[in-house]
C-alpha cells in the first residue's frame, strides 16, 4: 500500500501568543579559568558564578553537579552498571564486567571543590558522590542575586562514557561534564540528580572560559574564541599572521552566550576545517590526522551544511554563530553549539550520527526540556526531525522513514518490558526499555501526532513550539497545548495515553457484510488507547476512496490527507463504544480490499486485523 506522508519543508506561521506571565527560570553567569596538565590529565580551576534567583522562593541551599566523580569504583554509576540486566557495552568488558570498577587511582575521574565562598563569606559544603550540597551563608531572596567563588581540582577519567581521555580512536581529551555545574531549580524544585547513567538538565546562562593547555593541542567546542590571533590552529583570520606566544602553553578564551552547558575537546593531531553556511553559522570540523577517515570527514562537511539549513527551515533558525563537529567521546553526544562523535565510521553512519546530534541543538540546547524526566521530548523529537533530514539529504529515499521506530516500539510492547514514558530516565529496568521508549516511542509521538492532526499542522506545531519556547524549559504539556492551538483539537487524551500509560492502540476490521446494494463494515477497538481512524477502500475496478471516523473526544477533525481521493467524514466514534459500523454505497461484490490507516503512521500493535480482502473471504 502506498505510503502517504507529505513533508512540508517550510511553513510560515504566526506565533500563537502564550500566557507566560507566571513563567520564570533561573539564570547563571560563569567565569572560569582552568589549567590542564596533559602529562597526568589533572586540572585545576577557579569559578565565579553569579546566580540570579528568578523564582518566587527564598533559597537556603544550592547544589552543584560533580559529574567526574561517577568514574570511580563503587560510584552509583558503577553500581548500576553492575546491576542492570543489559549494561552498556561501551562501559563494560567483553564478559560484561564494569570498566569503572577496574579503574586505578591514576585512571579514575574526580572533581572536587577545594574552597567555596558566597558573596565573600565561606560556606559549608558536603560532597555526596556526584552532587555537592551547599548550605548558604545567607538565603537568596526571590528576585535576588548571589555570587559564588569556587576553587576546584579534577582528574579526567579514562574514556568510558561521554567524557574522558584517550578514547578508542586516540582522541586525548573529550571534556564534557567537566566543571562544577549549578543544578537546576524550577517550578518543581531542585533537580540535583546523581549522575548514574542518563541525561542532563541545566540552567541558562552566559559562559566566559579561559583554558590553559599545552600549545601543541588544538581545541574546539562550545562558544566563540575571543583571541584567535594569539591561538592560530585554523581559528585566525584567513591570510593573517598569528602572534607568537612564549612558553609551552596557550590560553584559549571562549565566550558562550545563553547556553546551559559548555564542552571542549583537545588533541595535538586535530585537523581543523571550517565551512560557512549561507545565512547561517560557521561550521568547525576537528578530526584526527588519520588518512583512513579524512575522505569521509571531508565529504561530511557539505552534508552538515545541508543539515543546518534543513533544521533551521523546518524547526526554527539556528540562533548561534558557530557549530563544531568534533571527533571524540564514545559514540555521539550533543552539547551547546557542538557535538562529540566517534569518527571511524562509514560515510552513512558519520552523516547519520552528525544529523542526530546536530538536531539536538534544537531539541535540547534551544528547547531545553528536563532530559532526566522527559527523555522522550529530547531523544524522540530529535530522532523524528533527524530522520526526516536524513531522508531528505541522503539516498535512497524511504517511503516510511519511521519504519524502524515503529518496529522497535512493537518489539518493546511484545517483550512485556515497556514502562510509561513518565519513568525517570535512570529508573528504567533495562537499557533496551529506556532506549526504545526515549528514541523510538518518542519519535512516534510526533509522527503519529501528524496522523491525528495532519502533517501540515504537525510542522506548524513544531515551528510554533520553537518560537514560543526557545531558550526556555518546555514540559510535555507545552507541546500538547501548542498542537491544540494550531490544530483546534483537544489532545489531552493523546498526551496522557501515549506518555503516561502503556496502553496500546489496536483497531481491527471485525466484519464486512452485504447489506442489500450496500456494504456494511464493522470495526472494533481492541486496545485501550483511543484514536481517530482513516479507512481506505479499494474497489474491484481499482478505484479508491477513504472514510474518516473522528474520535469524539478530539472535538475536531483533520483535513483530508489524501486530496486526490474522495473522503467521507463519518460520525464521531466515542471511545467507550467498542465497535463502530458504517456503510458504503457499493455492493459487497464491488469491494476488493479495506485497510485501516493506509499511512501506517498509527502505532497499531496488530496490523494483521487492519486489512480485509475479498480474496481471503471464503467462497460460497
Amino acid at each position: 500500500m502506498r505510503y502517504f506522508f507529505k513533508l512540508f519543508l517550510f511553513i510560515s506561521f504566526s506565533a500563537i501568543a502564550q500566557n507566560n506571565a507566571s513563567y520564570w527560570q533561573q539564570h547563571v553567569d560563569y567565569t572560569m579559568e582552568v589549567a590542564m596538565d596533559v602529562s597526568n590529565f589533572q586540572y585545576s580551576g577557579t569559578q565565579k558564578l553569579v546566580y540570579t534567583n528568578n523564582s518566587p522562593d527564598v533559597l537556603t541551599r544550592v547544589y552543584f553537579h560533580l559529574y567526574f566523580n561517577a568514574f570511580q569504583p563503587g560510584s552509583e554509576m558503577d553500581m548500576r552498571l553492575q546491576d542492570i540486566e543489559d549494561p552498556d557495552g561501551r562501559m563494560t568488558t567483553e564478559d560484561k564486567k564494569s570498566r569503572i570498577a577496574m579503574l586505578t587511582l591514576d585512571e579514575i575521574g574526580y572533581l572536587h571543590a577545594t574552597s567555596l565562598k558566597q558573596d565573600g563569606a565561606k560556606v559549608s559544603f558536603n560532597e555526596e558522590g556526584t552532587v555537592l550540597v551547599v548550605s548558604l551563608a545567607k538565603p537568596i531572596p526571590a528576585g535576588g542575586k548571589s555570587t559564588f567563588e569556587m576553587e576546584f581540582k579534577g582528574q579526567v577519567p579514562l574514556q568510558i562514557r561521554r567524557s574522558g581521555r584517550n578514547n578508542a580512536e586516540g582522541v586525548a581529551l573529550s571534556m564534557s561534564q567537566w566543571y562544577p555545574k549549578m543544578a537546576e531549580y524550577d517550578f518543581e524544585g531542585w533537580h540535583a540528580d546523581p549522575y548514574i547513567a542518563r541525561e542532563f538538565h541545566g540552567v541558562w546562562g552566559d559562559f566566559d572560559v579561559k583554558l590553559t593547555i599545552d600549545k601543541n593541542y588544538v581545541v574546539g567546542g562550545s562558544g566563540y574564541l575571543q583571541n584567535a590571533q594569539e591561538i592560530g590552529h585554523g581559528y585566525e583570520t584567513a591570510g593573517s599572521k598569528v602572534k607568537k606566544q612564549r612558553g609551552k602553553t596557550l590560553t584559549w578564551h571562549f565566550k558562550a552566550p545563553m547556553v546551559h552547558d559548555f564542552m571542549w575537546a583537545a588533541d595535538p593531531e586535530y585537523i581543523h576545517d571550517t565551512l560557512q553556511v549561507e545565512d547561517g553559522p560557521l561550521l568547525h570540523f576537528l578530526y584526527k590526522n588519520d588518512p583512513s577517515i579524512q575522505e569521509n570527514w571531508k565529504k561530511l562537511q557539505p552534508k552538515t551544511a545541508e543539515m543546518m539549513k534543513f533544521f533551521s527551515k523546518n524547526v526554527g533558525k539556528y540562533p548561534y554563530k558557530q557549530y563544531s563537529v568534533i571527533q571524540g567521546g564514545d559514540g555521539g553526544m550533543e552539547y551547546a553549539m557542538s557535538t562529540l562523535i566517534t569518527g571511524k565510521r562509514t560515510f552513512g553512519s558519520l552523516v547519520g550520527v552528525t544529523a542526530h546530534e546536530m538536531a539536538h541543538s534544537w531539541f535540547q540546547h534551544i528547547l531545553a526540556s528536563n532530559e532526566a524526566k522527559h527523555e522522550w521530548m529530547d531523544e524522540g523529537f530529535t530522532s523524528f526531525i533527524s530522520t526526516l533530514c536524513m531522508n531528505e539529504i541522503m539516498t535512497p529515499k524511504k517511503e516510511n522513514p519511521f519504519e524502524s521506530s515503529y518496529k522497535g516500539y512493537r518489539y518493546l510492547v511484545n517483550s512485556g518490558k515497556e514502562q510509561p514514558q513518565t519513568t525517570h530516565a535512570d529508573r528504567y529496568a533495562s537499557n533496551t526499555a529506556y532506549g526504545i521508549s526515549a528514541y523510538s516511542k518518542g519519535a512516534i509521538f510526533l509522527s503519529q501526532l501528524g496522523y491525528v492532526i495532519g502533517q501540515d499542522k504537525l510542522m506548524q506545531t513544531l515551528r510554533t513550539y520553537f518560537d514560543d519556547f526557545k531558550f526556555k524549559h518546555p514540559i510535555p504539556n507545552d507541546i500538547k497545548r501548542t498542537a491544540e492551538k494550531v490544530s483546534g483539537m483537544e489532545l489531552d487524551w493523546y498526551l496522557v495515553d501515549w506518555t503516561q500509560t502503556t496502553n496500546t492502540i489496536d483497531y481491527g476490521i471485525e466484519t464486512v457484510t452485504a447489506d442489500g446494494n450496500n456494504t456494511k463494515i464493522t470495526m472494533k477497538r481492541i486496545g485501550l488507547m483511543p484514536m481517530p481512524i482513516d479507512i481506505l477502500v479499494v474497489y474491484s475496478d481499482d478505484s479508491q476512496e477513504t472514510f474518516y471516523a473522528p474520535l469524539r473526544m478530539m472535538r475536531g477533525e483533520k483535513e483530508n490527507p489524501y486530496p486526490n481521493l474522495k473522503r467521507t467524514v463519518l460520525e464521531d466514534w466515542p471511545w467507550a463504544k467498542p465497535t463502530y459500523t458504517f456503510s458504503i454505497n457499493r455492493p459487497l461484490t464491488d469491494v476488493k480490499a479495506i485497510m485501516i490507516d493506509p499511512s501506517q503512521l498509527m502505532a497499531d500493535v496488530n496490523g494483521d486485523n487492519n486489512i480485509w480482502s475479498s480474496e481471503s473471504e471464503p467462497k460460497n
